[in-house]
């Protein structure tokens, strides 16, 4: 089954950036329904190690209310739960009516990881095919929505993967020996995979297998699977007042008058082009879609990212913003280095507010979080002081 799986599916980023968009605000909405019919639903996640699944549950919740939902990372039983049956770790984890429970791994690690590493016998692994069915059924039968999501990459992308995250000090937690070694065993665990979603992939909780070499494609297949589900369970179209938006992030003109026969006042579009993404920063360097500046930039609302020639030393005078004011942005985020040793003249901080723009000055670290969260939102611009 996996073999037949087209791992070559990529999203451009402009295609990426307006679905994303578009599909996290429908699962705002829908959400908000989840709670007002009080469903309960489960979202399991399993997949290939280094298969993005942290960060397909990142785009997932990035809108929901955080009230809403629980995420539930699961690893090796320990204590109470190691005393009891496998799926009694997970009822007790159950989502009670109006909430979302997301298992980062799940009750399949019996049929899987346990079923390869020995850790039960081949009778029980192959006995919880039907007890995770009826298990399941079960949930189904309350009125519990439940969607399973297997990320599968390929083993080539899967070392790539490996290896960005060994060279990279914030990700190299994440890969330990174990993963290593699951890796040498790659043929045993296809093998576990393909009977696992043959037999346990049913109508009242069907798997979808997504293809994640491309990251872009799978939180965008998995986010577009969840609400066209949660469309169908809820009876509720988040569409319906959400105005389409054409490639390019152009909202359609739907050419609609208000009832004195004027044009109804169009909504503020999204950017035309979709701004860089802040990879990662460090003291001395920042990564902006996968390019490393060591000095200071600036990123325009137009998505130009240019670095930042100041003339007096750690000082952000009132000519240093004329390009910015020029620009037209609704934000300026201002980092102001590790230690907020960046200082913003008077004069230049009231030009951007005399020019209607709202100025956002934090450490850059922060500001960098901060810009993540206005990138698709607002029209956007940002002074970012990387080294001292």
């Amino acid at each position: 089954m996996l073999e037949t799986l087209d791992l070559n599916k990529s999203l451009t980023k402009e295609d990426y950036v307006r679905d994303l968009v578009r599909y996290q605000v429908a699962v705002h909405a829908l959400g908000y329904q989840v709670y007002v019919q009080q469903r309960p639903v489960i979202i399991v996640y399993e997949g290939d190690d280094a298969g993005g699944k942290g960060g397909n549950i990142k785009r997932v919740t990035e809108k929901l209310d955080p009230r809403g939902y629980v995420v539930h990372p699961i690893a090796a039983p320990k204590g109470d739960d190691k005393t009891h049956h496998y799926l009694w770790r997970f009822w007790r984890r159950l989502p009670e009516r109006g909430q979302i429970a997301i298992f980062d791994r799940s009750w399949y690690g019996r049929v899987m990881v346990e079923r390869i590493e020995g850790f039960c016998t081949e009778e029980e692994w192959k006995r919880a095919y039907r007890e995770i069915n009826h298990f399941e059924r079960q949930l189904a039968d309350f009125g519990t929505i439940v969607f399973k999501f297997y990320i599968h990459i390929g083993k080539d992308e899967q070392l790539q993967r490996f290896k960005a995250r060994e060279q990279t000090a914030y990700k190299a937690w994440k890969l330990t020996d174990e993963d290593w070694r699951n890796r040498e065993k790659w043929d045993q665990y296809t093998e576990a995979v393909n009977e696992m979603l043959l037999k346990t992939s049913t109508l009242t909780a069907p798997w979808t297998v997504v293809e994640g070499n491309c990251k872009w494609h799978a939180r965008v297949k998995v986010l577009k699977t969840l609400v066209d589900g949660l469309i169908h369970e809820l009876n509720y179209d988040p569409f319906a007042e959400m105005p389409a938006i054409e490639k390019g992030g152009k909202k359609k003109k739907k050419g609609k008058k208000a009832e004195d026969g004027e044009p109804e006042a169009e909504s503020p579009s999204l950017p035309e082009t979709p701004l860089p993404m802040i990879d990662r920063f460090e003291f001395g360097a920042i990564v902006i879609d996968g390019q490393t500046y060591n000095s200071d930039v600036t990123i325009f609302p137009d998505g130009a990212v240019e670095q930042w020639q100041h003339k007096d030393e750690h000082v952000l005078r009132p000519k240093d913003v004329d390009k910015i004011i020029s620009a037209e942005p609704e934000v300026v985020i201002i980092g102001l280095g590790s230690v907020g040793n960046l200082k913003v003249r008077p004069k230049a901080q009231k030009r951007l507010q005399e020019a209607g723009i709202e100025v956002m000055a934090y450490k850059t670290n922060k500001a960098c979080e901060t810009y993540r969260e206005f990138r698709n939102q607002r029209k956007v611009a940002a002074v970012l002081h990387i080294t001292c």
